[in-house]
């Protein structure tokens, strides 16, 4: 989707792979890598130059460290601008509403602990649970993707098994939406299971 110019391609060897985004989250990573371009590339290099003007560079660690913190900047930089090279912006408005896929909204019960929860399911670089935005490479969305309304999953979690049902399929919403509702993020309900949850039982 995105292209970068011969002066800002990523390094050599690392792989543009696809990754799928949203408009929101391809906008804020752009953001994150110009800040890091312009301020903390900058930055990384005055460090280098303060500590090389300290004496014998074979003995001198504060020298040793501000190389050190300079190549993983770059190493962050390539990876970034990787993933926006390969970026594909997710149209919203074709979410299906009928089955569970990237960017859906879902409403949950967790038959475990007997509470609703509520989740977007995004892409890797998006994820952030505390917001209610759940990685798609999860094994909860995992579990989800194709689901429908009134369906139930059992989903492995390091406490056991997991039974959600799926109450509802909704539009992501969106930073214009949050704002008109006065919530600029989502606060799931989610609370761990048990120490010996159980799974879905099917009805006879």
């Amino acid at each position: 989707m995105n292209h970068i110019n011969s002066r800002n391609r990523p390094a050599t060897g690392v792989m543009a792979e696809v990754t799928y985004m949203t408009r929101e989250g391809y906008n804020k990573l752009k953001a994150e890598l110009e800040h890091m371009r312009a301020k903390e590339r900058p930055a990384a290099a005055a460090a280098i130059a303060e500590a090389r003007d300290k004496g014998d560079l074979s003995e001198n660690a504060e020298y040793d460290a501000a190389k050190e913190a300079q190549a993983m900047l770059e190493m962050r930089i390539a990876n970034m601008e990787a993933t926006l090279a390969g970026a594909r912006i997710l149209d919203e408005s074709n979410v299906n509403t009928d089955k569970i896929q990237i960017l859906s909204r879902v409403k949950l019960m967790n038959h475990s602990t007997n509470k609703e929860v509520e989740y977007t399911i995004v892409s890797e670089k998006e994820a952030n649970l505390k917001a209610g935005k759940l990685s798609i490479g999860t094994p909860i969305a995992q579990a989800l993707l194709g689901k429908k309304k009134g369906d139930k999953v059992d989903v492995q979690v390091p406490a056991g098994t997991v039974c959600f049902e799926v109450l509802d399929t909704l539009r992501r919403r969106t930073a214009g939406m949050l704002r008109r509702t006065g919530s600029f993020m989502f606060r799931p309900t989610y609370r761990a299971p048990p120490p010996f949850p159980e799974p879905c039982r099917m009805s006879s």
